[in-house]
């Protein structure tokens, strides 16, 4: 029983990595762009967060609530900037969607790899000096056994899913967001900045997304090494946005089912009761993906418009062509 328990409070936290990558991609596939880059744009924005926690780690007196609030702006900041690069790239420039959001990706995960690498150094030197900071993303009773991994970011999270929610369906904001993803060219004609939209829908998702990277090392694995698998979960991030049907309040519990699958393969065989072998490791770790192909293939036959992806998803737009 303990370890079940264990597995559902360790699993749970872990799936609002998910959740901060599925929001930020919600956001950006409603304004008609596949953001293939949330990989790479999440592994920017914990690089940037955590190299502003090793800088900031120079004087160790600051106040936490600080500590926390820079790490973020700095996290969104770094991740914004790359959701830049790629709104230039497939907005202005017209580039296509995939191959931008790919090589965003690759020079990601790159970058993430050198800055980490020299924080890494830096924080041997001095005994991992930056990682003061992790006690300030926890709050008080983060001790208690039951919430032991809940930190201030998995509230935050959960907070940013509603938010985005209640703007994309009860504002006026909203309304014209996905009048842009639905139908650009009618959008327009209606005086709706469309690239206005896209670009800050992007931003706006990207900087988000980045807050899952951060999330991950600062508040769930509390390590300076776990950037290591933060690509991984960016992929799953995207999986996630199909799996809750482009619906960021369903992303919140589809988040908490994909962190239980997805550290299915290191808990399940270890829990007696349930009798498994741990030759299923590898069949447990592929439940994410074949979850999510299963929920693509039902959407897509029963072709309801509200589970649908946004009409102009993935096609640039040419305002010359209206």
């Amino acid at each position: 029983m303990d370890k079940l328990i264990n597995y559902l409070l360790s699993a749970i936290p872990l799936g609002m990595t998910f959740l901060y990558g599925s929001t930020g991609e919600i956001i950006t596939e409603k304004a008609g762009h596949l953001n293939l880059g949330i990989p790479g744009i999440m592994c920017v924005g914990a690089a940037g967060g955590c190299l502003a926690l090793q800088l900031m780690s120079v004087n160790a007196a600051l106040p936490g609530v600080l500590v926390v609030l820079i790490a973020l702006l700095a996290s969104f900041f770094c991740a914004a900037m790359m959701g830049l690069i790629y709104s230039f790239l497939t907005v202005s420039l017209h580039a296509n969607q995939n191959v931008t959001g790919l090589a965003l990706t690759t020079f990601g995960v790159g970058t993430m790899k050198f800055i980490m690498s020299k924080i890494t150094v830096m924080a041997a030197e001095t005994e991992t000096r930056y990682l003061y900071a992790i006690k300030y993303f926890r709050f008080p009773f983060a001790d208690s056994t039951t919430f032991k991994y809940c930190g201030i970011m998995v509230f935050l999270a959960i907070a940013i899913a509603i938010v985005t929610s209640y703007v994309l369906n009860r504002t006026r904001v909203g309304l014209h967001l996905r009048a842009v993803g639905e139908n650009p060219a009618t959008a327009d004609a209606m005086g709706i900045n469309v690239t206005a939209y896209k670009y800050v829908a992007t931003l706006i998702g990207s900087g988000i997304a980045g807050l899952g990277g951060l999330f991950y090392i600062m508040d769930y694995a509390g390590s300076q090494e776990a950037y290591l698998g933060i690509s991984a979960l960016g992929w799953l991030s995207i999986a996630l946005v199909i799996f809750t049907l482009w619906k960021p309040v369903v992303s919140i519990f589809g988040s908490a089912l994909f962190g239980m699958l997805y550290v299915a393969g290191s808990y399940i065989p270890s829990i007696k009761a349930l009798r498994v072998s741990m030759k299923a490791t590898p069949i447990l770790d592929m439940l994410p993906y074949v979850v999510t192909i299963i929920v693509l293939v039902i959407t897509s036959a029963t072709k309801k418009k509200e589970n649908q992806p946004p009409a102009a998803l993935g096609t640039n737009y040419y305002r010359e062509d209206r």
